[in-house]
């Protein structure tokens, strides 16, 4: 993308009906490091990727607690991230101390998408520069959302955002229709699995992945490095491999699809600003 006359500020159109300031918010999100979301009918994980800005430093929260039956994951600028998770979960505490019950989780996506919409008409803001994945689980079953810079919102199966996003959603792609009746332990091994394939060969460990699994009678939490790594080595021990692999093997055409996304992520997030994303 380049600066043109129609992207000083967010209210402007440009002849062809863009808005570039909200495709530049969008651009953040696609630098950030990547998020991952997967849910069955009982229970929603949410995984992303540790990063740090040096070795001297400290990897950013990646993934919050709403509350106990809401997390979100977030891709782009941390700092958003940081005011939109506490707005939601404002509005959980106002929500519940009014009605006695928990927010439906359809209900807090909206009206996070309106609070994201009002900043793409507002010439004196800027669109919020983050993804973010909301999981939840309410009266109507188990939800993963990811709502977008622009103020759009979207429900999926299992959805990935962020740098080298694209091995991850190959690989949901390709298993997401198991995802519905899969159990907990499933889930989480699929997450852990999707996380591997945006890594591009770098060993996958506890300190640089973290997830987060809501369902019923399990309120949000953040597992602990421990029962991640735990988790880890015990896929390792068994001989498993990721199906995505295999699947390679047998489609030899797939190696080229995947890698031109890959190095496209990779050289946007060498590019990123300095701000943590």
């Amino acid at each position: 993308m380049f600066r043109n006359q129609y992207d000083t500020d967010v209210t402007t159109w440009s002849p062809a009906g863009r808005l570039f300031q909200v495709e530049y918010a969008m651009e953040a999100v696609k630098q950030g490091s990547v998020a991952i979301g997967l849910r069955s009918k009982t229970h929603i994980v949410l995984a992303c990727v540790n990063k740090a800005n040096s070795e001297l430093s400290s990897h950013q929260r990646k993934i919050f607690k709403v509350d106990d039956h809401i997390g979100v994951a977030i891709a782009g600028l941390t700092a958003d991230g940081r005011v939109l998770s506490r707005y939601m979960r404002s509005e959980c505490i106002n929500y519940g101390y009014t009605y006695e019950s928990p927010l439906p989780v359809g209900r807090l996506v909206v009206q996070l998408a309106d609070k994201a919409q009002v900043c793409t008409q507002r010439s004196w803001k800027r669109p919020y520069g983050v993804g973010l994945l909301v999981a939840g689980l309410d009266e109507s079953g188990a939800h993963l959302y990811y709502n977008c810079p622009s103020g759009n919102y979207f429900e999926y199966q299992a959805f990935a955002i962020g740098s080298r996003s694209q091995a991850a959603k190959t690989y949901l792609e390709r298993k997401f229709e198991k995802f519905t009746e899969s159990s907990r332990d499933d889930l989480v091994k699929d997450a852990l699995f999707a996380i591997r394939e945006t890594l591009q060969g770098e060993k996958l460990t506890s300190h640089v992945c973290t997830v987060a699994v809501v369902g019923v009678g399990e309120a949000f939490n953040i597992l602990d490095q421990e029962t991640v790594q735990t988790l880890i080595n015990e896929f390792e021990i068994s001989g498993e491999e990721a199906p995505i692999n295999e699947s390679n093997v047998e489609q030899s055409g797939g190696d080229g699809d995947g890698a031109a996304p890959d190095q496209r992520g990779a050289a946007a997030e060498e590019g990123a600003a300095p701000m943590d994303i």
